[in-house]
């Protein structure tokens, strides 16, 4: 063959793998684009009992499931081979499957383990999960010691072994797809000043949403209103945005509306106001921004006859029985009080309850009987010295709150709800805080969305703070979430994280 004629064959080849190659990086980008599509075109929390958990750690949960039921199945099979079958039905294997499975996503939640806030780094986000089968192992060895039956023919050993490689292998698996460019959601606010920089914030702090802020007005000074609506379609038409999140507090002719409806009717970009979005993501309403028109409008503020009746069933039963609980603890609990510091057993205060009415409050006393003598109402601090040393440990405990059950019985308080405040802190906060009047709606709780969301407070920063997770039950209050704030409070006092 000639020179010209391998020249002409090194050319078509050098075009076909240029060809080739073209196709394929084509091929792949429509399919990433498609699976970032997928990801992204939806919502990225999902609403269960009216509180929002992202899709993410929906996602990880579903599967340490998968991953606890399979290893402990295979260890199963391969510990019993041709005898699996009795192993798995007769010999109730499944159930035992079932049983570590639950607990292992039980202790997974308990010790934060789904809760991004809580790991200090990449590392740690998978590594603290391995404590898990180790505490699985010691308990489960400790009850096969007692109960020998237990384990018969249950290769729990080898399932402990699988189900720790499973686990790490899992979250490191995760943990990379979660960081992949294509699988995240990409934000611009709309908005500057504090409201838009706390988002912004909130957002970026927040890795199990999988939220890219891609940019803010608040990146540009003094702009004016069409700088502002430039920048807003340059940055969503290049950086190819998913949502937009309105944050500002002047809407007055200051909103880009015409840009925002193009961008809308387009049908590529979701638009929401900040409010909302706070709310999903922190569980909390933000009573410093808030417009009167939106908690008008607003979806929830509201319970059915059915709702409030179960709600109030669940009440008055689970006070009684934990009345009748805790009697036997009485002796004990007088007596120490008694010998620790003079004054009375029981506490009682004014406190304010459901539409402004007052009621007394009962405690076990856990301060001296002249505790407010030369100070007057006062918030107890984080060491104060009035509390007796017998005081600490009921307060610890919790069990200074029992004769609150009695409350609940009256139907004065609920088991779940604001904490009940004294009537001189409620004039002086109503005055200062806007919109806090309206925790009165409800009955006030022995416990509360704020108590598990946020540490004890006695300042009123933590007044401000606590309104905001009130404000939030409030709207979003049901026998689902009443059930889910109980569960949680229980944790709390197990673990003694939180403030109930």
């Amino acid at each position: 063959m000639s020179q010209r004629g391998h020249a002409t064959t090194k050319l078509n080849s050098r075009k076909f793998r240029n060809c080739l190659y073209a196709q394929t990086h084509r091929r792949v980008t429509i399919a990433a684009e498609s699976l970032s599509s997928f990801f992204t075109r939806g919502e990225p929390m999902l609403r269960i009992f009216k509180v929002y958990y992202p899709i993410r750690t929906l996602v990880l949960i579903l599967g340490e499931i998968l991953i606890a039921w399979s290893s402990l199945l295979l260890a199963t099979i391969l510990a019993a081979r041709d005898n699996s079958y009795f192993a798995l039905n007769d010999d109730f294997g499944y159930h035992k499957i079932i049983t570590i499975t639950f607990l292992v996503i039980l202790l997974s939640h308990w010790f934060d383990f789904y809760d991004s806030a809580k790991f200090g780094g990449h590392s740690e986000f998978y590594i603290r999960p391995v404590m898990i089968p180790g505490l699985l192992a010691i308990g489960v060895a400790g009850l096969g010691i007692v109960f020998p039956h237990i384990l018969r023919n249950f290769p729990f050993l080898l399932g402990t072994v699988l189900l720790t490689l499973g686990l790490v292998s899992w979250r490191s698996a995760y943990l990379w797809i979660a960081q992949q460019p294509y699988l995240k959601e990409r934000v611009y606010i709309l908005g500057a000043g504090d409201h838009g920089r706390r988002l912004v914030e909130a957002l970026r702090s927040r890795i199990d949403l999988g939220i890219d802020v891609v940019g803010w007005t608040g990146e540009l000074e003094d702009q004016s209103r069409q700088e502002m609506a430039s920048n807003l379609m340059r940055v969503a038409r290049e950086k190819k945005v998913h949502r937009i999140i309105v944050a500002m507090q002047d809407r007055r002719n200051a909103m880009p509306v015409e840009e925002l409806l193009e961008l809308r009717m387009e049908g590529l970009v979701h638009i929401e106001e900040a409010a909302s979005w706070l709310e999903k993501i922190s569980g909390k309403i933000d009573v410093e921004n808030l417009s009167p028109s939106w908690m008008i409008f607003a979806e929830g503020f509201r319970s059915t006859c059915v709702s409030r009746m179960l709600r109030r069933v669940l009440n008055v039963v689970t006070s009684l029985v934990g009345l009748l609980l805790s009697i036997p603890l009485f002796p004990f609990v007088i007596l120490a009080i008694r010998l620790d510091s003079p004054g009375p057993v029981l506490y009682r205060q004014v406190r304010v309850g459901r539409l402004g009415r007052t009621f007394l409050c009962y405690k076990f006393r856990t301060m001296r009987a002249d505790a407010e003598a030369d100070s007057g109402p006062t918030w107890a601090g984080d060491n104060d010295p009035r509390i007796t040393r017998v005081g600490r440990l009921l307060r610890t405990t919790r069990l200074d709150e029992i004769p609150q059950l009695w409350c609940v019985l009256k139907g004065d308080m609920a088991l779940v709800g604001p904490r009940p405040e004294r009537p001189e802190f409620v004039d002086w906060l109503s005055q200062e805080i806007p919109y806090y009047g309206a925790r009165h709606m409800v009955r006030p709780g022995i416990t509360g969305w704020a108590q598990i969301r946020y540490k004890y407070g006695n300042t009123f920063e933590d007044a401000l703070q606590k309104l905001q997770y009130d404000l939030f039950y409030i709207k979003n209050g049901s026998l689902g979430l009443d059930i889910l704030i109980i569960f949680q409070t229980v944790k709390t006092v197990l673990f003694g994280t939180g403030a109930c």
